[in-house]
């Protein structure tokens, strides 16, 4: 079914030379990203840099975004934090802007337990109509959320979907095995989307489409043609653009990769840096 269709992009957050959020470079970024086979925006999620994002920043982005787009692609706010009572008033608020739906990061840092994410999740779920998107990245938020505990929140009625980039495709095939009717698994991870498909993945919210999204579009494309043929090859051919993109503190490779493609999105913000000049020929050398 895949509710946010095949390819979903966590989008980057565009900034001008002062850092500031710049919409008309989120325009052109939208367009770009659209042309290339993204069905779907994740606006203000980790790779947008969401932590160094306020509460208004990420509320006019999702208004803007909303406004943009026309209808063109669903937008999912990234609402998520470690902290549930700003969770649910920024995801009330967001609702208001007109997304279509929200996705909540895993409570990082506070390294709760099964049980407090389930809770976390629950609650922020329960304060919205919107369809919700969880995400699980054990890497970034120092907790694993179990196949059993999202098993556990895929029966409540708007949590729809989850993010899982855990690596751990055991976990993965037992959500897809025991997940209730018309709950689905997107992989979180560029690298292992054609696996995550073979066992039931719906699709991929990816950072490397913002580089290579024809390519990836077309390989997705090619694995539910049955082609599985063309789908390998091209699995194998953008790996190095995969792993190439993460070389460094995510998402500086992908925006030093789009200046370079004449997509202009502006630099981090700390304590994210800029690449320097080897970093940034070695991102260089993966567009080739």
């Amino acid at each position: 079914m895949a509710r946010f269709g095949r390819l979903v992009t966590a989008m980057v957050t565009p900034f001008d030379e002062n850092l500031n959020v710049d919409m008309g470079r989120t325009e052109q970024l939208i367009d770009h990203l659209l042309a290339t086979g993204t069905e779907a925006l994740v606006v203000s999620g980790t790779t947008g840099e969401s932590p160094t994002l306020s509460p208004e920043e990420k509320l006019q982005l999702f208004q803007h975004v909303v406004r943009y787009a026309k209808g063109r692609c669903q937008v999912i706010a990234g609402t998520g934090s470690n902290n549930t009572a700003s969770t649910i008033s920024l995801t009330k608020a967001a609702e208001a802007t007109g997304v279509d739906g929200i996705m909540l990061v895993s409570p990082y840092y506070s390294r709760t337990s099964q049980e407090g994410l389930y809770q976390h999740f629950r609650t922020v779920a329960e304060s919205t109509k919107l369809p919700v998107m969880l995400y699980n990245v054990p890497g970034r938020t120092a907790v694993n959320m179990t196949a059993e505990t999202t098993l556990r929140l895929a029966e409540l009625p708007n949590v729809v979907c989850v993010k899982e980039a855990s690596g751990n495709l055991s976990q993965m095939a037992k959500i897809i095995e025991h997940a209730p009717q018309g709950f689905e698994l997107y992989s979180g991870d560029d690298g292992l989307t054609l696996p995550v498909l073979s066992i039931g993945g719906v699709g991929l919210v990816s950072v490397a489409s913002h580089v290579v999204g024809s390519e990836l579009a077309e390989m997705i494309h090619a694995f539910f043609a049955q082609d599985t043929k063309r789908a390998a090859d091209l699995h194998r051919k953008l790996l190095p653009v995969f792993e190439g993109l993460f070389a460094y503190p995510s998402p500086t490779p992908t925006k030093t990769a789009l200046e370079k493609l004449g997509v202009p999105v502006g630099g981090v913000r700390l304590p994210l840096v800029d690449l320097n000049q080897e970093e940034r020929e070695f991102v260089y050398s993966l567009l080739k």
